[in-house]
């Protein structure tokens, strides 16, 4: 089952969304601190985690692939979010800095058309971020919450998807060793379980983060792809 974007942003309501929000806000900090001027895509359902970047970049857009429905961001302000089909993205090519692919590479319906289309609104010298459930981690086995929705992967299986759709991985990350439960103890000691399991065991980490580039001497299509109907949300 994909992630849906009501289902979605009502777990970010709930406490664990808050805390896995949070834990997960601290490792993209880490990898993309700052962004002045710069343009920025969430793809996916992307809405919890582009706040970090919103104050400072030069323009930032939420875009969620129509299988997992519209969603309206960011709230109390002027509509910044579109929905579109994840392999006609509504852009022209090289229009972006950078992309936060989150909440979407699991739900794709063709995971490589999906990326085809970050190839081509990425700009050359851009960045692609991939946040997916790994497979071996405890959140892929919870249906409740959109980590558990989709196809997860190990970080194997992402690398050898980005190559085969033309990209280069730069650097890689995880995040959420902290159970998925909403027992208040163990949301309380959340900083201390993220620590001990990036020391004890990494391989179980809830989500696996990926950097990449664009490969640059990939090859590229000579005729384009048939492209289906855009589907956009109300724009204020």
């Amino acid at each position: 089952m994909a992630t849906d974007a009501n289902a979605a942003a009502d777990f970010y309501t709930t406490r664990l969304g808050a805390v896995a929000a949070y834990l997960l806000r601290q490792r993209l900090q880490l990898l993309w601190p700052s962004l002045p001027g710069e343009v920025v895509l969430g793809l996916g359902y992307a809405a919890p985690y582009l706040r970090l970047w919103r104050e400072h970049a030069g323009r930032c857009i939420a875009l969620t692939p129509a299988q997992i429905g519209a969603a309206r961001w960011p709230p109390g302000a002027a509509n910044l979010s579109c929905t579109a089909e994840e392999d006609a993205l509504p852009f022209a090519d090289l229009s972006f800095d950078r992309i936060l692919l989150v909440h979407g590479l699991e739900a794709a319906d063709n995971a490589r058309r999906l990326l085809r289309e970050v190839w081509r609104v990425l700009k050359d010298d851009g960045r692609l971020l991939v946040v997916a459930p790994n497979r071996r981690g405890m959140w892929a086995l919870l249906e409740s919450t959109p980590f558990g929705q989709g196809q997860p992967y190990s970080p194997g299986q992402i690398g050898r998807l980005l190559a085969a759709s033309m990209f280069h991985v730069e650097r890689r990350d995880t995040a959420l060793y902290l159970p998925p439960t909403s027992w208040r103890l163990i949301l309380r000691t959340a900083g201390l379980a993220e620590r001990a399991g990036r020391r004890l065991i990494p391989q179980l980490a809830g989500v696996t983060i990926t950097e990449a580039g664009k490969d640059m001497f990939g090859a590229v299509p000579t005729r384009a792809l048939p492209r289906r109907r855009l589907v956009l949300a109300e724009a204020a």
